[in-house]
């Protein structure tokens, strides 16, 4: 009718409806006037992507020039090595997260910490020997990861846990065929139609 697809589609009738509920089982009578509203994906996609956040993608990619993994703040604890517990590396596979806990990884002070993803709380832990750090998914603003030189098979990622860089939590030894799942898991799927 109107060339949408249905889950870019609401239905209005003294406000918005329950999606799982049928017109029938609301009361909607013969002669009621429902609203519907809908957004292409384009309209979405335009909300979504603020003047500010492509600017600060456009800064990004000025700092670029330079890997990640060279920068001095970086250096000193990718210079320790591996960590001994490190998890195995499947390089060119992707995979989903795994049930237990990702462990074997440093934080930016070189400390040892592990990743634990609450699904069902929706939240994030990030959890070292001093104490562990519960995130509501949804307060993490973005997720950036870089492979490590030399060392392909593994990322370095940061959370963005406030407004800006200087708020991003730094981790180390991330496993590559776990950093889509990651990202995919805390910033929400794109689901395109």
């Amino acid at each position: 009718l109107v060339g949408l697809p249905p889950a870019m589609q609401k239905v209005m009738f003294k406000g918005l409806l329950p999606e799982e509920k049928t017109l029938r089982e609301i009361k909607v009578t013969n002669g009621a006037k429902i609203m519907v509203v809908g957004s292409t994906i384009n309209d979405v996609l335009a909300v979504n992507t603020p003047k500010e956040a492509a600017q600060q993608e456009v800064k990004a990619e000025e700092n670029k020039k330079e890997p990640l993994c060279r920068q001095k703040q970086h250096r000193k604890v990718l210079d320790k090595g591996k960590p001994d517990d490190v998890m195995p590396s499947v390089k060119g596979v992707q995979e989903r997260l795994p049930t237990v806990p990702l462990s074997g990884m440093y934080n930016k002070s070189g400390g040892k910490v592990r990743l634990t993803f609450k699904l069902e709380q929706d939240q994030l832990w990030i959890g070292t020997k001093e104490r562990t750090e519960k995130l509501p998914m949804g307060s993490i603003k973005n997720v950036v990861s870089e492979p490590i030189e030399g060392h392909e098979d593994y990322h370095m990622m940061a959370f963005q846990l406030g407004p800006t860089e200087a708020s991003y939590y730094w981790v180390y030894w991330v496993p590559t065929q776990y950093v889509d799942a990651i990202k995919d898991t805390v910033l929400g799927k794109w689901q395109y139609f």
